[in-house]
């Protein structure tokens, strides 16, 4: 699986989503926060069902290349994910895993059959970001969307500290 991430602060642009045959595209904000000690939020995407029950992880963001693996044991921060699919992963994974992120809008743009929605049988589903920071809080926004769809159909949320807006379009 190939994830194509872009920021915006790094002045990239994502080609657009009728550009390709399907898929999604998250929008995840980082909000510019002035605190006297700042350190980048842990983040982790993923697409849950209806009852909260975990169904494929899109990205971790984390400090990854850390001597020793010490960016691993932050890692259990991220609450809910790790619960519901982190603990039972050996990070980092090809695919999924990157960097921490500065503050500013971030993209994830996934093609169907990188993300295999095709494994997702028709109902409700909601995408989850989740995001931790050292001193500082822990956040979690869902963002509600059906499949399969018929054209591209999007949806937002919006977060309170950790997360700004969070955004997701998906195309058949």
């Amino acid at each position: 699986m190939t994830l194509k991430m872009t920021s915006l602060c790094g002045a990239l642009v994502l080609a657009s989503a009728a550009a390709r045959a399907g898929g999604l595209e998250v929008q995840v904000e980082l909000p510019d926060i002035s605190v006297a000690e700042y350190h980048r939020p842990y983040v982790a995407v993923w697409i849950e069902n209806n009852r909260g029950q975990h169904q494929m992880d899109l990205a971790v963001w984390y400090d990854h290349q850390m001597r020793n693996k010490e960016g691993n044991k932050w890692l259990k921060d991220l609450r809910l994910w790790w619960r519901r699919s982190g603990r039972s992963l050996d990070m980092p994974v090809d695919g999924f895993t990157g960097a921490t992120r500065a503050p500013g809008t971030h993209y994830l743009s996934m093609e169907s059959a990188e993300v295999q929605m095709s494994t997702l049988a028709p109902g409700d589903y909601a995408l989850v970001v989740e995001a931790a920071r050292e001193v500082g809080g822990r956040e979690v926004v869902r963002v509600p969307f059906s499949w399969p769809v018929s054209s591209a159909t999007g949806a937002s949320a919006q977060g309170n500290n950790e997360l700004g807006a969070v955004s997701l379009t998906v195309s058949p």
